[in-house]
């Protein structure tokens, strides 16, 4: 039955028509000590109803204890770490009827105790409670043992006239309690003398609560102190973490700082339904309206893998929205590394509208770390973003990280993640964008970005058509077969191999060209792609703050140092020992690159594009150049008059020299700049992929117009000053 705000509730019934005299009076009491007690530790009343026939009690949902300790017995069993703290709340309930309120409870048992939603243990069974000297209205209430004979048992040995303390049957009923909590029902009082499974660290004082001299016999309040002592049954983290939560409002920031940090290594340990009711709701305050701060994102994330997806959708994701849009630079980078934990519950709208458009700031941010992350949460947004974040927004963002940042690793991790997300891309931007990506990459001084741009060419292949692959892909990676870096070197081998199979494969069956071409305008994201390489923005690529900080480029390194890249090949410039690690980090690199992917064989292997392939040679080509082909259907036909042989044409220069007079059609071919064959030195000098290609004479054009804007504003001004003529002597200047 739920409350007004929603939340549930527990309905306890009792028919008067049904039930004894006696029986009644104990249910009226009951109903009235209800409304007068309010304790944290006693069963809360919520709303009540008394007629001629019936008594209804509202209170907070809750389980009869004995229903619970079942249910946890059938699960992993009720652990010592739960009983410890639900028998902290008992004793402390206790201690407040008998030392602040002077009442006795007299019906102390399971029976008495029922458990809430998060664990927690509450009083209730007030049926019995009376003042501890008399009721001085003169109305007194049944003993339990006179409603039930069963209850006898659990009297304590001494009579109600002797003179032990006050407190004396209440805790020997506490002792019985501990022990049908740990054995099961008691069958007879003479069993409290077996301890059963009692744990050692609590027999000594639950001796002292069944032994028979009733003066020895501790106040409730004495036993919860004895029991809170180092080495006691109450002395754990469990117990410690529920006592700060009930006090955390008048704690100091200091202090809540240090106790959410701890708790995140505890939670793995406490209960779930502990975890879900009561630290989430305290998580959540301490951040609406504590200034926890980022403290609280790891705990927040271990306690929402114990929710549904509603009430994830419900109660956490609202406050990762409004957590996107602090300026605290710890809470962004928190939310950036551990994104992998709730992007699943992201809709859409809300990655577009709320999420990213705080994200995007990362990519400016003048922390490597933060770039570092933003760049890697790419991978996991990429899905959920539309056509303007992805296809506009994100990729202005990559091509100035790619051309301008300060960062080896940064702009190489920038082009892995350009090469994982290229499938979400439409068919436009992948042929405007992954060329000129990947071909900028290959020029990058450092090597690690220089194998990346590689590996992305490769990650990509079956986005390019034929015709790119042989005028555009192929002579990029042709240079860098040259490149100082020997695994750059091994990368781009692989990589043309590979390409010259699908060459190959379409020049000898022209009819494969469209099944190889097939993906280049598909735009429909590959099943199972987004779940595979998602995973690998966790494994491929850990955390470089700590090498960009250690690795700072010193004087006369250049810009990027010698630190290794995650994800990515060690820088080494050397050209003596190319294959040689660099201080000592190449192979760290290099095995997460493996990790990443990429490099293996059969990531972009020519097994699918080169079906009806020779096997006879390992790179494809078949016979052998020297061999001579004998087939009748392959010789040369007789040349048409005029046309020449391609061996006849003076492709040597000095050959002019020598007296060859053959005509030399590449004579002008062979007066190129040979520095557009070189490696440029302006690499960083564009933030536009489209513009790498043909930047010259788009950067000539650009010139050109405005020198003739400029120009048509001279003649104009010229026109309009001479039709007005010179200016008299005090007169206003209007122009």
């Amino acid at each position: 039955c739920p409350q007004t705000n929603g939340e549930p509730v527990s309905v306890f019934v009792y028919d008067v028509t049904q039930g004894t005299e006696q029986q009644t009076l104990l249910a009226k009491a009951a109903f009235k000590r209800m409304k007068t007690l309010r304790h944290p530790n006693i069963l809360a009343y919520v709303d009540g109803l008394e007629t001629d026939k019936s008594l209804y009690l509202v209170t907070e949902q809750v389980t009869p204890l004995a229903v619970h300790l079942k249910a946890q017995a059938e699960k992993v069993g009720a652990g010592e770490l739960e009983v410890s703290w639900g028998l902290h709340q008992i004793v402390k309930a206790l201690s407040f009827l008998i030392n602040d309120c002077h009442l006795l409870h007299n019906n102390l048992g399971v029976w008495a105790v029922f458990v809430d939603r998060a664990g927690e243990w509450k009083l209730g069974a007030l049926d019995h409670v009376s003042p501890e000297q008399g009721d001085p209205s003169g109305v007194s209430l049944p003993a339990p043992k006179a409603v039930c004979p069963d209850m006898e048992k659990y009297d304590p040995p001494e009579t109600s006239n002797s003179s032990g303390e006050k407190w004396a049957g209440e805790v020997w009923r506490l002792g019985c309690l501990i022990w049908e909590v740990f054995n099961g029902p008691l069958p007879r009082s003479s069993s409290l003398r077996s301890l059963g499974k009692i744990p050692k660290t609590l027999v000594s004082h639950y001796c002292e609560l069944v032994g028979a001299n009733s003066r020895s016999r501790p106040n409730p309040a004495r036993f919860l102190q004895n029991c809170r002592a180092p080495g006691g049954f109450l002395s754990n983290s469990f117990v410690e973490s529920n006592l700060f939560l009930e006090e955390i409002q008048i704690k100091e920031p200091a202090e809540k700082q240090q106790f959410f940090q701890d708790l995140s290594d505890n939670l793995d340990s406490f209960p779930e339904d502990f975890c879900k009711h009561k630290v989430l709701p305290q998580l959540l305050t301490a951040f609406e309206f504590g200034n926890a701060g980022a403290v609280v994102l790891t705990p927040l994330f271990k306690v929402g893998k114990f929710l549904s997806a509603d009430e994830y959708q419900q109660k956490i994701i609202p406050v990762i929205v409004k957590m996107f849009s602090s300026t605290d630079r710890a809470m962004r980078i928190r939310l950036l590394q551990q994104m992998e934990q709730f992007i699943q519950y992201l809709n859409e709208a809300a990655v577009n509208n709320q999420i990213f458009p705080h994200v995007v700031h990362g990519f400016t941010d003048t922390n490597p770390a933060i770039r570092e992350q933003t760049v890697k949460s790419m991978l996991l947004l990429a899905p959920k973003l539309n056509e303007a974040n992805l296809n506009q927004e994100l990729m202005r963002h990559f091509a100035r990280l790619q051309a301008r940042d300060e960062q080896g690793p940064i702009r190489c991790n920038t082009t892995v993640c350009l090469g994982k997300i290229a499938s979400y891309l439409n068919a436009g931007t992948r042929q405007r964008v992954l060329i000129s990506a990947f071909s900028r990459a290959t020029k990058d001084p450092f090597p690690a970005s220089r194998s990346a741009g590689v590996l992305g060419f490769a990650a990509t292949h079956n986005y390019y058509s034929i015709s790119e692959i042989a005028a555009r892909i192929l002579p990029t990676l042709c240079v860098i077969t040259v490149d100082p870096d020997r695994s750059v070197r091994d990368q781009a081998f692989k990589a043309i191999k590979s390409f010259l199979t699908k060459l190959e494969t379409v020049s000898e069956d022209p009819s494969q060209l469209s099944e190889i071409e097939k993906d280049v305008g598909s735009c429909a994201q590959p099943a199972g792609t987004s779940s595979s390489w998602t995973g690998w923005a966790v494994t491929g690529m850990s955390s470089i703050t700590s090498k960009l900080i250690r690795n700072a480029p010193g004087p006369g390194s250049g810009p990027e140092g010698g630190g290794a890249v995650e994800g990515g090949e060690p820088a080494n410039n050397s050209t003596t020992n190319p294959s040689s690690p660099a201080d000592g980090a190449s192979a760290s690199g290099r095995s997460d690159w493996s990790s990443s992917g990429w490099d293996a064989d059969d990531s972009w292997s020519n097994d699918k594009e080169g079906q009806g392939q020779s096997s006879a040679g390992e790179d494809g080509w078949g016979n052998d150049w020297g061999e001579e082909d004998t087939n009748p259907a392959n010789r040369s036909l007789p040349l048409p008059e005029g046309v020449r042989l391609a061996s006849e044409y003076n492709w040597d220069s000095s050959a002019t020299s020598k007296g060859v007079t053959h005509n030399d059609l590449f004579a002008s071919v062979s007066q190129r700049n040979s520095t557009n064959a070189e490696a440029t030195g302006d690499w960083g000098t564009e933030e536009s992929w489209e513009s790498v290609d043909g930047s010259l004479s788009k950067a000539e054009l650009s010139k050109k117009k405005r020198e003739e804007r400029r120009k048509e504003l001279e003649a104009k001004r010229a026109e309009r000053k001479a039709a007005k003529g010179p200016l008299k002597l005090g007169a206003r200047k209007l122009e």
